[in-house]
């Protein structure tokens, strides 16, 4: 997947004086950018990460008491092969065929990945944030873990209940039922790494998009205080057209200009916090200790940003600009 970052357009930078309409084609350009790069993940990505319990699945056929297709009977052969002298008891029990099971089950699990797959494609393009990812990708790998947990525990059931039921129930059903029960909670949790890397693909999307948005703001700040610094340095075109500037008047809107733009800088940082708080919040379902954690930090940054707001000297400066500007 390709990850070039993207520019803003002429359009863009022409309106950085105005911020509505530049965020507007900001947001635009953003949305295009996600459906591309989601477009460009393939579902193959998880070929790579699978590779491990394809293999587990292959072995799992030669884990078995009864005659599995082609192979025949793995376990009497394994046994001769092991001890050449040994000879199958005759009259032995025949156990069920359960082949079938952990191929099955796998099966699901590439499903239910597809699933994912899908649903992250859907959710990144309207809302490309963390909190979706991990929402999804904990749920769909719950569910398999859920599968996986369940056969082994149902299996034990079984095994117990069968004891009492002698020993032809025991041997041909119970016992390799739970074996191959057991092999599919080995696949299961060797499944969980393609899902993990489907959250990374689809993270590597979302950490652009975000980087793109604090790069952007952050040339906004600059953009305009320069702009303005111009405007300023040019009285007869000015916003005080008509009054002449003198240059302690000049050095004291540079000063107000720079305590703006720090100020900005903080109402930006309080924003993105906003936002980022706001992600987790509709991810936790209840209230817990670190949400408080967050909710404090939160706080302190509103402060700080409300004593910015009430410094003497920003509020000097802020009337002395005004008073320049009024000036005739």
């Amino acid at each position: 997947m390709s990850n070039t970052p993207i520019k803003p357009k002429d359009s863009v930078t022409k309106n950085l004086l105005n911020p509505d309409i530049a965020n507007n084609e900001l947001e635009l350009e953003l949305e295009e950018y996600t459906k591309s790069a989601v477009r460009k993940i393939k579902f193959t990505v998880m070929i790579k990460p699978a590779i491990i319990s394809l293999i587990a699945l292959f072995i799992s056929f030669y884990l078995d008491l009864s005659e599995v297709p082609i192979l025949g009977n793995i376990t009497i052969d394994i046994a001769k092969a092991l001890f050449p002298t040994w000879q199958p008891v005759a009259g032995d029990v025949e156990p069920f065929r359960f082949w079938w099971l952990p191929l099955v089950s796998y099966a699901l699990f590439v499903l239910l990945a597809y699933f994912a797959y899908n649903k992250l494609k859907l959710e990144i393009i309207r809302t490309p944030a963390s909190g979706t990812i991990d929402r999804i990708i904990n749920s769909y790998t719950s569910i398999i873990d859920s599968i996986a947990t369940a056969l082994p525990l149902i299996g034990a059931a079984i095994l117990l209940i069968s004891i009492k039921l002698g020993e032809e129930v025991f041997l041909g059903l119970s016992v390799p039922f739970e074996i191959k029960a057991l092999i599919v909670l080995a696949l299961g949790k060797l499944f969980e790494p393609v899902l993990d890397q489907l959250g990374v693909e689809f993270q590597t999307v979302v950490n652009h998009v975000s980087d793109i948005k604090e790069k952007y703001f952050s040339r906004i700040q600059v953009e305009n205080s320069k702009n303005l610094l111009k405007q300023l340095s040019q009285p007869s075109t000015g916003i005080v057209s008509g009054a002449e500037l003198s240059l302690a008047e000049v050095e004291k809107i540079k000063i107000l200009v720079e305590q703006s733009a720090k100020l900005s800088e903080i109402m930006k940082i309080n924003f993105n916090a906003i936002s980022a708080l706001s992600d987790k919040i509709n991810q936790i379902e209840g209230i817990s200790s670190q949400k408080i954690t967050e909710l404090n930090t939160l706080a302190n940054s509103i402060n700080q940003a409300s004593h910015s707001l009430s410094d003497e000297k920003t509020i000097a400066g802020l009337k002395h600009l005004e008073a320049i500007v009024v000036k005739k």
